[in-house]
C-alpha cells in the first residue's frame, strides 16, 4: 500500500486534475503547501499516420500509428497543443517534493494519469488518488486512501483506442471508396446508426390497420353513488374487441379470437345502445403501490434530461461536467444507481426536514444495477457533499442549464430514498344487450392515490409508446381518476355513446433517450460515449432530428447495407457487447491486451481477423450498395450530391438515352417516400430553366434555375471549342519542341440566390445581374474600413471588417446607401431585438498582442479573443472559472498551432510501469 502523504522534504506538493475549474475548487479545500494545475486533458495521443516521422512510415507503424507486427504497441506524440502546457508542468515539477496524480477515476482518467507519468518522468514519490465528488470530506478521505496506478484499466482504456483506431482505419475507407469520402465507421456509431436505420426499415415496411371500437359516459342510476365516467368497450358477445396489439406491422391479423369492428358496424353498435339498460358487471379493487426510480446513472440522467429538460446528451454531460467540476454534484460518468451510506443519510434526513417523516420508510433503499457490462467504480449521481444542498440554496450561484439539471438530480436522489406511493385501483365492467341482440361489455378503471410518497417530490417520465389510445379508459392521479362507487348489478344511464376510429402506429423513431436507452440495454458501448456518439452520427450526416426523433439519411441506408453484408460481425449487436465484455476482462487482469488485439485483428484457426476480411473483401458492387427499390420500376440512388430517384433504361432503348431521374427533396423522411410519392416525383416535370437574356459586359447568357437548395441565376460559361484550342500560342521547351497545349482554366460561374419575393418565372435579367454581383460594396467609413451588403444565412445583413448587422428586408441590399450603413452602425449593436451585452468577462492587455483581452458569446458558444486571435472556451470550463491565467495560456496555444497543418514529432513509446510510485 502507498504510504500516506505525511511529512516529506520540505516542498511543495503538485497535484495535476484535467481541468482549469477543477484545479481552482480542489486548491480552495486542500490549503497551503499543495500546488493544484491542470492538464488540460489527455497531453498526448496516437498521431495521424500522415503526420509519423518519413522513417517510420514505411514501417509496421505505418498504417495506424500502431506496431501491428510488435505486441500492437502504439506509438504516442505529445499533441502541438500541448506541448507548452507539458512544459509548464515539468517546470513546477521541478520544485516538488511529491505529485499527486488527481485525475478521474474511471478508465479514462487513469489513463490520463499514466500519459502524465510517462511523460514527466518524475524523481519524487508518486501518488494517485481520486474522489467521488469535489467536496471537502471527499479529498480529505481521497488523501486517506492513496493508491497505486492501476495499470489493467490503463491497458484496458488503450486497447479500447487502438481498437477504435483499427476498426475505423480499416473499414472506413471501404466506404470512402464505395459510398463517398468523408464518411467513418466506428465500433459503436455504426452499431448506433444500424439502430436507427433499422427503425426506419420497420417503418417503411409497416400497412397501417383500421378497426373501430365505441367510448361511452355513464352515471349511475342512483345519483348519490357519484358522478359521470368514461368507459370503453372491450368485448361484443363475449368476443375481445381488437385494439392495436392485436395487428401486426403488415397490417394484419396476429390472432382470429378477436373481433374488429368496421365504421359501420361500430356506428350500428352504437346506435343500438343508445337507449339500451346497462349494469354493473362486476367491480374489482386492488391495492396499488409504486416505488420511487433508482437514482441516475449516465445513462438514465441522459434519457430523463432529454424527456423533462429537453436536452440533447451532449448538453446534458457538458452541463453535468461543469457542475461536478464545481463541487455541486458527484462524478457523472457512472454505471451504478448505489448511493453511499453518507448520501443515503443525507437523502433521507432531507427527505424527513422537508416532507415530514412519514415519508421516510424505516428501511433504508439500496439499489443494484441491472445493466449488461455494468462498471460500477463510482455511486450513482447525486448532490454532492455529506448533507445536500437543496436547489434553493444553490439558486444564486446556479443559472439556466445548470440549475435545472442539478435541481433534477437533487429531485431524483432524494426522492429514491423515499416511501412508496400507494393507493387503490378499482376496474369495473358494464354491458348492455341492443336491440338486435348484441352482447356489448365496457371497462372502466381509475386509480386513486391516497399516500404520494416519494411522488411528493418527483416522478419519473416515460417515453412514447405505440398504441397509447388502446388504454381502457384508465387515469392515474392523486385527486382525479376515481370512479363512482359502485357495486355488482348497479344500473347506469348511457349519455353518449360514440364509435371511434383507429390506424394502428409504425414503430416509434428513436429519441436520444431511447437510443440510449437500448444501447445500454444491449451493453453496447459505455454511457459515458453515447454522447458523443450521437454527436459523430449527426455530424456525419447519418442522422439528423425531427423534433426530438432521429430520422436515417439515405446515405446511411448506403453505409448500413455495406457494413451488414460485408462487416456483418462488425455491426452485430451481440458481437459488439462482447467487446465491452473483453475490454472489462482486460480492466481486471484476466485477460492479455496484447493476445486480445492480436486475436481481434489478425484471428485464429476458428474466426476470421478484421485484417483477413478487409484484404479478402472481393468486389463490392456500389452501384448495389447504393440503391434501393421504391416502387416497380423505380430505384433510389445514393449519389454523390445527394439522393435521386430513377427509372433505368429499358433493354432496347437508343444507344446515349439518358434514364429519367427526379431529385427527392431534402426534408422528406426515407419513411414518407412511398411507392406513390415516388410515381409522383417522377411524374413532376422537371422545371427548365429559363432564359433572362445576355450579360452585356461579358456577353454571357444568364438563366434562372430550380436548384436542389432553392431557385437561383446563373451565367453560363460556354466550352472552349477546337478553333479555340487550336488557336492558342504555341509555346516550346528548351530544346525547341513545341510543348502540349494548356489546358484552359476553368471558370466559375457566377451565381446568386433568389430573393424570397422572386421565382424563376418573374425574376428579371435587371434583377439577375444584381444578384450575381453580391455582396454590394457600400463605401468606406472615417477609418477606411470597407462597408458591404450580402445575403446570408440568417437574412440580409451589413458587414465591417468582423462587425455584421441585420437590416430589414432583402430588398433593402438593393437600396441602402453608405449614409444609412454609417448610421446603423453608430448605434449600439443589436441581438434578439436587445442591446448587445457586454462581454462575458475581461482580462487587460494580451502579453503578445497588448491587445485587450475578453470573452464573448458567440453562436457556437462562448469564446476568448484578443481581437486577433479567437479560441473557444473548453467545454469543461465554467466562465465563472477562467482565469486571466488560463485565457493567455489559451491563446498562446492557439497562435501555436497557426494555420499551417500541424506537425507531429515523436519518440518510441515508452514501456508500461507496474506502479506509478517510485
Amino acid at each position: 500500500m502507498p504510504a500516506k502523504a505525511t511529512d516529506k522534504k520540505p516542498g511543495k506538493k503538485l497535484v495535476i486534475v484535467e481541468s482549469p475549474a477543477k484545479s481552482k475548487t480542489i486548491a480552495g479545500y486542500l490549503g497551503e503547501g499543495f500546488e493544484v494545475t491542470a492538464s488540460m486533458g489527455h497531453i498526448r495521443d496516437l498521431p495521424q499516420p500522415s503526420d509519423l516521422p518519413a522513417e517510420l512510415k514505411k514501417s509496421s507503424l505505418g498504417k495506424f500509428a500502431v506496431d501491428i507486427e510488435n505486441d500492437f504497441e502504439p506509438y504516442y506524440v505529445v499533441s502541438a497543443d500541448k506541448k507548452k502546457r507539458v512544459a509548464e508542468l515539468k517546470a513546477a515539477l521541478k520544485d516538488a517534493s511529491e505529485l499527486y496524480l488527481a485525475t478521474d477515476g474511471d478508465r479514462e482518467g487513469e489513463a490520463i494519469a499514466w500519459h502524465l507519468l510517462e511523460v514527466l518522468k518524475p524523481k519524487v514519490p508518486v501518488y494517485r488518488l481520486t474522489f467521488p465528488e469535489i467536496t471537502r470530506e471527499a479529498i480529505q478521505r481521497a488523501m486517506e486512501e492513496l493508491r497505486d496506478l492501476d495499470i489493467p484499466m490503463v491497458d484496458a482504456q488503450e486497447t479500447r483506442r487502438i481498437l477504435d483506431r483499427l476498426y475505423g482505419y480499416e473499414i472506413s475507407p471501404v466506404l470512402w471508396r464505395k459510398v463517398a469520402r468523408g464518411l467513418s465507421a466506428g465500433r459503436v456509431q455504426s452499431v448506433a446508426t444500424r439502430l436507427v436505420v433499422e427503425r426506419e426499415r420497420e417503418r417503411m415496411a409497416f400497412r397501417p390497420a383500421s378497426y373501430w371500437d365505441l367510448t361511452g359516459t355513464f352515471s349511475p342510476v342512483d345519483a348519490s353513488k357519484g358522478e359521470s365516467f368514461t368507459a370503453k368497450l372491450v368485448a361484443v358477445d363475449g368476443t375481445r374487441v381488437a385494439t392495436g396489439k392485436d395487428f401486426s406491422d403488415l397490417g394484419e391479423l396476429k390472432s382470429q379470437n378477436v373481433a374488429v369492428l368496421d365504421q359501420t358496424a361500430a356506428a350500428s353498435l352504437a346506435e343500438g345502445l343508445s337507449d339500451a339498460a346497462f349494469a354493473v358487471r362486476s367491480v374489482d379493487t386492488k391495492p396499488y403501490t409504486r416505488r420511487p426510480a433508482a437514482p441516475f446513472t449516465t445513462s438514465t440522467l441522459q434519457q430523463e434530461a432529454a424527456r423533462k429538460l429537453r436536452f440533447s446528451s451532449r448538453v446534458t454531460m457538458q452541463v453535468a461536467q461543469r457542475l461536478y467540476e464545481n463541487g455541486y454534484i458527484t462524478y457523472m460518468r457512472t454505471d451504478s444507481p448505489a448511493l453511499s451510506d453518507q448520501a443515503i443519510n443525507a437523502a433521507r434526513r432531507q427527505a424527513s426536514e422537508l416532507y415530514g417523516a412519514e415519508y421516510v420508510p424505516e428501511a433504508r433503499r439500496v439499489y443494484k444495477g441491472k445493466s449488461k457490462n455494468a462498471q460500477e467504480a463510482h455511486e450513482a449521481i447525486r448532490p454532492a457533499g455529506d448533507s445536500f444542498r437543496t436547489p434553493a440554496q444553490v439558486a444564486k450561484q446556479l443559472h439556466g442549464d445548470e440549475f435545472r439539471l442539478y435541481e433534477l438530480i437533487w429531485k431524483r436522489t432524494v426522492a429514491s430514498q423515499m416511501a412508496d406511493a400507494k393507493g387503490s385501483t378499482a376496474s369495473v365492467r358494464l354491458g348492455a344487450v341492443s336491440p338486435d341482440g348484441k352482447d356489448a361489455e365496457f371497462s372502466a378503471s381509475g386509480t386513486v392515490i391516497t399516500f404520494r410518497g416519494f411522488m411528493a417530490a418527483y416522478e419519473e417520465g416515460r417515453d412514447a409508446s405505440r398504441d397509447e389510445d388502446d388504454a381502457a379508459g384508465g387515469t392515474e392521479s392523486g385527486q382525479g381518476g376515481r370512479l363512482p362507487n359502485l357495486a355488482t348489478g348497479d344500473g347506469l344511464g348511457a349519455e353518449d355513446i360514440s364509435p371511434i376510429g383507429h390506424e394502428t402506429s409504425p414503430p416509434p423513431r428513436y429519441t436520444e433517450a431511447s437510443l440510449v436507452k437500448v444501447l445500454e440495454e444491449r451493453g453496447i458501448g459505455r454511457p459515458s460515449t453515447y454522447a458523443a456518439t450521437i454527436s459523430t452520427i449527426m455530424d456525419r450526416g447519418y442522422v439528423r432530428t425531427r423534433g426530438q426523433a432521429l430520422v436515417p439519411s439515405w446515405i446511411a441506408f448506403s453505409v448500413v447495407r455495406l457494413l451488414e453484408e460485408h462487416f456483418h460481425d462488425y455491426v452485430d449487436y451481440d458481437f459488439t457487447a462482447e467487446l465491452e465484455e473483453d475490454l472489462d476482462r482486460i480492466a481486471r487482469g484476466e485477460e492479455s491486451r496484447v493476445q486480445w488485439l492480436n486475436h481481434f485483428y489478425y484471428g485464429d484457426r476458428k474466426e476470421t481477423g478484421l485484417s483477413t476480411i478487409v484484404n479478402d473483401l472481393g468486389e463490392i458492387d456500389a452501384r448495389r450498395i447504393n440503391s434501393v427499390e421504391i416502387a416497380d420500376g423505380i430505384v433510389l440512388r445514393v449519389g454523390k450530391f445527394g439522393p435521386y430517384l430513377e427509372k433505368p433504361l429499358p433493354a432496347d432503348a437508343p444507344e446515349g438515352s439518358e434514364p429519367q431521374r427526379a431529385n427527392v427533396p431534402e426534408d422528406l423522411a426515407p419513411d414518407e417516400l412511398t411507392a406513390e410519392k415516388a410515381v409522383e416525383l417522377m411524374n413532376t416535370p422537371a422545371s427548365e430553366e429559363r432564359v433572362l437574356g445576355t450579360d452585356p459586359e461579358t456577353g454571357r447568357t444568364i438563366v434562372a434555375r430550380d436548384g436542389r437548395y432553392g431557385p437561383y441565376v446563373i451565367e453560363i460559361i460556354p466550352e472552349p471549342t477546337a478553333e479555340d484550342l487550336a488557336n492558342q500560342p504555341v509555346e516550346y521547351y528548351k530544346n525547341g519542341k513545341p510543348k502540349p497545349p494548356k489546358k484552359p482554366v476553368k471558370v466559375k460561374p457566377r451565381t446568386g440566390s433568389l430573393f424570397k419575393s422572386m421565382s424563376v418565372e418573374t425574376v428579371t435579367l435587371e434583377d439577375a445581374l444584381k444578384l450575381m454581383n453580391l455582396p454590394r460594396v457600400l463605401g468606406k467609413d472615417a477609418e477606411g474600413n470597407e462597408i458591404t451588403v450580402q445575403n446570408g444565412r440568417f437574412g440580409p445583413y451589413l458587414k465591417k471588417g468582423s462587425d455584421s448587422r441585420s437590416i430589414g428586408s432583402e430588398e433593402e441590399i438593393f437600396t441602402i446607401t453608405l449614409e444609412q450603413a454609417l448610421e446603423i452602425y453608430s448605434q449600439p449593436k443589436q441581438r434578439g431585438g436587445r442591446t448587445a451585452t457586454p462581454p462575458l468577462a475581461e482580462f487587460g492587455d494580451d502579453p503578445v498582442s497588448e491587445k485587450p483581452i475578453v470573452v464573448k458569446e458567440g453562436r457556437f458558444g462562448p469564446y476568448i479573443t484578443d481581437g486577433v486571435t479567437n479560441i473557444t472556451v473548453p467545454r469543461s470550463t465554467a466562465i465563472e472559472e477562467l482565469t486571466r491565467e488560463t485565457a493567455v495560456a489559451l491563446l498562446a496555444e492557439k497562435r501555436a498551432k497557426g494555420p499551417a497543418p500541424r506537425k507531429s514529432g515523436g519518440r518510441a513509446p515508452a514501456k508500461r510501469k507496474a506502479t506509478a510510485r517510485k
